[in-house]
């Protein structure tokens, strides 16, 4: 009797010393959980206060570097989906029937994801740090005028967004009134520095003008047009360094003669934010090979001294694929050509801002491409983006209904008004590489995300 009344006393001394163990770890938890959750806060206002101050962040993606020659192997397209010997219009035929049918699954706002809707009214709603902005010229009022009243229509009429409007001439006081009168946000104007846009004074005059001479005869669109080349220059690695811009951690591209046919509830610019996403685009093309022959050997030049910058989850197979236009991926020197239609973008211009694509961009400028053959922002932007970023964090706004000539983004959705799954004319279905980024960088549960 005496043993069974130990070993229940025993028995009761355990379980109250495991519950005063009990209490002690949950305390303890819950101090480490409100130190991470400040810390996490702190991390935050630290990082509100440097964008609105204009400048970088201080917090950074880790990850661990790969070797230069773990980066070179990885930027050799291997395992295409076509076997060898299938023909260029098997392949375009097999890709454009599976954006087709990708298009025309029925969808509405992205499913999993963290989505932020202001109420008409509602004075308290905060907006993220962004801008809606667009590079245009007087003359285009009229083009500028048609895009900004859709998407006026179609959103920012709920969340009252600026936009900058950006020039390298004074903009008339008639283009003034009218965008102003057109936009429920603020507008800002942003006339940009002779010294931003103007040619560079290491560009050598005689290397350009064979440079120019060579695209001509190729039948290279704007070839032989400075304001091009400078704007191409200025859309690639200056527009966020205006000082009307350091202000602003966000943007929107915005161009003139453009349509936005689908409305969209929920904000954009918040949907950015709140997701940890980088950038995000509607449309997908290749091209011209011979506007941007040399910028993949200069980017690997600066990759293979530079691999520190490289980020492991890149998009490598759809900046090197080589089977649906392969005569593309030769004459780039091993670039797909593939890249993110440029004139639609909502991106965080801190990516640019940041060390690993400003050192790559000064290596842009060196080499004088800009000048010496046509590269242009669209590749630019998107070999920065597969290599010096998570592919994770770049996301296709299927739900964003966008037209420019000839290209459509034209999803099923009942928010919509026009054809779901429609891409363009025919004789340019060659030209998408939207299937390729769904193929080879999606994952399943991004795809299932609408």
């Amino acid at each position: 009797m005496a043993a069974i009344a130990f070993n229940k006393r025993f028995t009761r001394l355990a379980v109250g010393i495991a519950f005063l163990i009990g209490v002690f770890l949950f305390s303890i938890g819950k101090l480490v959980e409100e130190h991470t959750v400040k810390h996490y806060s702190d991390k935050i206002q630290s990082y509100t206060n440097d964008v609105l101050t204009g400048t970088r962040s201080s917090i950074k993606q880790a990850f661990t570097p790969m070797t230069v020659d773990e980066i070179m192997v990885k930027l050799k397209f291997q395992k295409g989906i076509y076997a060898p010997g299938t023909t260029k219009e098997q392949i375009v035929s097999d890709e454009m029937s599976f954006h087709e049918q990708v298009l025309k699954k029925k969808i509405d706002e992205p499913k999993g994801m963290i989505l932020r809707h202001k109420e008409f009214k509602d004075d308290t709603y905060k907006l993220a740090n962004a801008t809606l902005l667009s590079l245009v010229r007087n003359k285009e009022l009229d083009g500028i005028l048609h895009a900004i009243s859709q998407i006026e229509k179609n959103w920012n009429q709920r969340y009252h967004y600026p936009i900058t409007f950006i020039n390298e001439e004074k903009f008339t006081e008639e283009f003034k009134t009218k965008v102003t009168a057109a936009w429920s946000g603020p507008v800002y104007f942003e006339l940009i520095p002779p010294e931003i846009w103007n040619k560079p004074s290491n560009i050598n005059p005689a290397k350009e003008k064979k440079g120019i001479e060579r695209l001509t005869s190729l039948g290279v669109q704007y070839a032989g047009m400075d304001s091009y080349h400078n704007m191409c220059r200025f859309n690639s690695g200056w527009f966020y360094r205006l000082e009307g811009l350091k202000k602003f951690k966000y943007y929107w591209r915005v161009e003139p003669d453009v349509d936005f046919f689908c409305r969209v509830d929920y904000d954009l610019f918040r949907f950015m934010e709140d997701n940890e996403l980088t950038y995000g685009f509607t449309i997908s093309l290749y091209d011209s090979p011979w506007t941007i022959e040399t910028l993949w050997p200069t980017t690997l030049k600066f990759v293979s001294e530079n691999p520190q910058y490289v980020h492991p989850n890149g998009a490598f197979k759809w900046l090197t694929e080589n089977q649906q236009n392969p005569e593309n991926t030769k004459n780039a020197q091993g670039y797909s050509t593939c890249h993110f239609w440029s004139n639609f973008e909502i991106g965080d211009m801190d990516f640019y801002r940041g060390e690993a694509y400003s050192k790559w961009f000064d290596s842009l400028e060196e080499a004088g491409g800009f000048y010496y053959e046509r590269w242009g922002d669209a590749p630019v932007h998107s070999v920065g983006l597969g290599l010096f970023e998570d592919k994770s964090k770049i996301w296709w706004f299927r739900d964003i209904g966008y037209h420019h000539s000839p290209y459509v983004n034209s999803p099923n959705s009942d928010k919509c008004d026009d054809t779901p799954g429609y891409f363009s004319p025919e004789d340019v279905y060659d030209q998408n590489c939207l299937p390729n980024w769904i193929k080879f960088e999606m994952t399943v549960e991004q795809l299932e995300r609408y």
